[in-house]
């Protein structure tokens, strides 16, 4: 969510079982106190928000500070997202979430678990090889500053794909929770926009791999295809270890929540 979804996470709470964590986006258009606002509004309805750190949009350590000291006034420093963000040139001293990791600040305010990125489509900007050494280095760095680690990744199309980077995870002996990043049901043109946008997939790809039609872009896209996939293929590769979904709300946070539930009661039944 980001801080303008508080009235979304409200009209969506009775769908989202409690406990569950709720990222809180860091944009540019946002200021502190609606960063915050959100990350207690997510904590004080009985879910675990788990606010992002934008370390490129960071002017300065001071104002890194300020947000974890009133982040940790609201109860909302356990969980954090530490990921490098959208700015071409960092407003401050950090130029990766690497940076901000090393810092050794976050423990101070009571961070125990710290998400970082992953890009199973690999990055527009970015060369795997580069992403990998990224991966490797920030999950050494949490592990010796005793910190716990969540790989989050970008939404992701193609569980092929998802696969065989979740075994590219393993063989690097990153053993921490994964969680793969899947858009809730949204526009079909809304999803085309952020793949391109993002530089996940080709139009071609997405729809072979997703399951909707090009001919049908006024039509809505679920990812169930995608989950029912790579449920599958994460079954049958069982040296995977402990895999779970992040949801992207492009479709909006009620109608992700309720189409979670209702997948998952498919699954159970």
């Amino acid at each position: 969510m980001t801080g303008k979804d508080v009235p979304g996470l409200e009209e969506a709470r009775d769908a989202i079982p409690l406990g569950t964590k709720i990222n809180v986006t860091f944009l540019g258009n946002e200021d502190l106190e609606m960063r915050v606002n959100a990350a207690k509004a997510v904590k004080d309805m009985g879910f675990v928000p788990v606010p992002h750190i934008s370390a490129r949009r960071l002017s300065s350590q001071a104002q890194l500070e300020e947000f974890l000291d009133r982040l940790q006034q609201v109860g909302a420093t356990e969980h954090v997202f530490c990921v490098g963000g959208d700015p071409a040139t960092p407003e401050g001293p950090y130029p990766d979430s690497l940076s901000v990791i090393r810092t050794g600040i976050l423990q101070r305010y009571g961070v125990a678990e710290v998400s970082i990125a992953g890009y199973p489509e690999g990055h527009p900007d970015i060369a795997d090889d580069v992403l990998w050494k990224h991966l490797e280095d920030k999950s050494a760095a949490l592990q010796e500053q005793g910190l716990g680690a969540v790989v989050l990744t970008q939404f992701a199309f193609d569980a092929d794909a998802v696969l065989s980077w979740v075994q590219g995870v393993r063989s690097r002996g990153i053993d921490s929770e994964l969680r793969i990043g899947t858009p809730g049901p949204a526009g079909i043109k809304r999803l085309l926009n952020y793949a391109r946008r993002f530089g996940v997939g080709s139009s071609a790809g997405i729809v072979k791999k997703y399951g909707f039609s090009l001919t049908n872009l006024m039509g809505t896209a679920g990812p169930d295809r995608f989950m029912t996939e790579l449920g599958e293929r994460l079954e049958s590769h069982p040296e995977s270890g402990v895999v779970g979904t992040h949801f992207y709300t492009f479709g909006g946070l009620r109608a992700t929540a309720e189409w979670a539930r209702s997948f998952a009661a498919g699954a159970q039944a």
